[in-house]
């Protein structure tokens, strides 16, 4: 089987196959040059065709859907319209040329879509976890059962994916994700703001989706061109964001333990996770919660993302990591990100 999965991150997007045991595609692209030139993602997936499956770019997610049968509609579900942020319009525009070529493209679940999330969890959520972030945990889960020999219904682990722009912190108990705090629902990032106040997003009114990509780390920091290293180097200079993005994560994962309450450890995943000095800072952090450690992978360049979207990718095809998929309940994926607004006095725009 050839097979490659795809994550679309704020930064760029990551591509990562096998067929087999051996890799055929370990990449990176920039973000900005997809919304640029959308075709680099054709000319990429070209050059490792013909392919069985891919494991597409599907933003906020959808219940387990082939693109074939993927309408506008379920690309506005993906995405929203807003030409503001680069990575939504290099998805809507890689959406389109993927359909036209036929690629055998499915478009994978959020954390909001899962049947093992309970319901009173899910209430006035969209953003539980993004697809990717689900692609993650199930690179989580291969990297648990084989580091402990165990089965991956007995995989328990509290992932923290500490990304360029956003984190997110998902509860796995027995395999199956059961909880979720998505990039827009749990702490600051480096680029953005995380949870909203409600008084604050009240008097802002509309606005666009670039908002959410900012009020992080960086902004705190007051400096336009600091990276997440020099961050990290001399974190002295700018105590005030450092202690941001360590005390985001670690209040994350202390929140998520009331729904994992016994983890069997803490899986480190994303791009500010590899950076030795953050990751060192949040095991000691976060060592209170359990033993910590970072997710295990093949990849050198992609993101674990990648990789995960691979495994689901195989897994839905019957080879090895069918027991992956199962365990997720990936084909019991149901629903929208929309059905479990409980508000009233105000009318969402759905797709």
């Amino acid at each position: 089987m050839r097979v490659v999965g795809i994550d679309p991150g704020t930064m760029s997007f990551d591509f990562f196959g096998m067929e087999g045991e051996r890799i055929i595609s370990d990449l990176s692209v920039s973000s900005t040059e997809v919304a640029r030139y959308p075709e680099v993602l054709l000319d990429t997936v070209r050059a490792i065709s013909p392919l069985d499956i891919i494991v597409g770019p599907s933003g906020y997610g959808l219940p387990l859907t082939r693109i074939r049968d993927a309408t506008d509609r379920e690309l506005s579900l993906m995405v929203p319209l807003d030409e503001s942020v680069p990575v939504n319009e290099g998805i809507r525009k890689v959406f389109q040329l993927m359909k036209a070529e036929g690629l055998p493209v499915y478009f994978t679940p959020g954390v909001i879509h899962l049947s093992t999330v309970p319901l009173y969890r899910k209430a006035n959520k969209m953003d539980m976890g993004t697809s990717d972030k689900v692609c993650c945990v199930a690179l989580g889960i291969r990297d648990q059962a084989e580091y402990y020999g165990v089965d991956y219904n007995e995989t328990s682990f509290i992932l923290a994916e500490v990304g360029y722009g956003f984190n997110a912190i998902i509860g796995v108990e027995q395999g199956k994700v059961v909880d979720g705090l998505g990039g827009t629902s749990a702490g600051p990032g480096f680029l953005t703001l995380g949870a909203m106040d409600s008084e604050l997003a009240m008097r802002l009114g509309r606005f666009p989706q670039i908002v959410l990509f900012t009020g992080g780390a960086k902004d705190v920091a007051e400096k336009e061109d600091l990276t997440p290293e020099e961050l990290a180097k001399e974190p002295h200079k700018y105590p005030q964001a450092w202690n941001m993005i360590l005390e985001s994560v670690v209040k994350g994962v202390a929140a998520m333990t009331v729904s994992v309450e016994k983890p069997r450890e803490i899986l480190l995943s994303g791009r500010l996770s590899r950076i030795p000095e953050i990751a060192e800072a949040l095991a000691v952090k976060l060592s209170r919660f359990g033993a910590v450690r970072m997710v295990g992978r093949q990849a050198k360049v992609a993101k674990e993302a990648a990789e995960g979207a691979y495994i689901i990718g195989e897994g839905l095809l019957g080879g090895k990591y069918k027991g992956i998929v199962d365990s997720l309940e990936l084909r019991k994926s149901s629903g929208t990100m929309f059905d479990h607004v409980r508000l009233k006095g105000v009318e969402l725009e759905k797709p």
